[in-house]
């Protein structure tokens, strides 16, 4: 408990004043990965905590390469010498390998953070992919159409996320799939 509260802080101190929309967002995902934490057993703390943080490298003071994932995942290595598994969903949520491609950054991202396989990986994605911006429950293609419209066509975000989709989805389908079996 003590990682997760530390984890909201560290979110609350990053987000909440420079930009509270991604608070919000960051908020609603990590009461949602609250409520899947149990499929990922010794992992929870983890899912739960890297959940409240997945958005951290949007925080105007840690912005290096432009690509959230990798450089909030730095921030949370580098200087707040969080838990690695927690630095490493955070640097792949939500399919960001695609992301860190089209930058031109996937050696550096799968060099520092190994990807991190398995259910906990698609709870997060779950957790992000079913929260709307002020942080409130939606459909993953609601939000991912909310995506691609913020970002417009020919971005590179919006391109990387229209070509995650099929993956996003089915992370999706495989935790709703686990909480209905439960």
């Amino acid at each position: 408990m003590e990682e997760i509260e530390r984890a909201r802080a560290l979110a609350r101190l990053l987000l909440a004043e420079s930009i509270p929309r991604r608070w919000s967002h960051s908020q609603g995902v990590g009461r949602k990965a609250e409520t899947v934490a149990h499929l990922v057993g010794e992992e929870a703390p983890a899912l739960v905590s890297a959940a409240w943080l997945h958005d951290v490298g949007y925080a105007p003071d840690l912005v290096v390469t432009g690509m959230h994932q990798l450089d909030g995942a730095r921030y949370l290595r580098d200087v707040a010498a969080a838990d690695d598994l927690v630095c490493r969903l955070v640097a792949h949520h939500s399919c960001a390998f695609i992301e860190a491609r089209n930058r031109n950054l996937a050696d550096q991202l799968a060099e520092e953070f190994p990807p991190v396989e398995g259910l906990v990986s698609d709870a997060l994605t779950y957790a992000d992919m079913t929260t709307n911006p002020v942080g409130e429950q939606t459909d993953v293609k609601l939000r991912l159409a909310e995506i691609l419209a913020r970002y417009g066509d020919g971005d590179l975000v919006a391109e990387s996320i229209r070509e995650a989709s099929p993956l996003i989805i089915e992370s999706v389908r495989m935790i709703t799939a686990a909480l209905n079996e439960g």
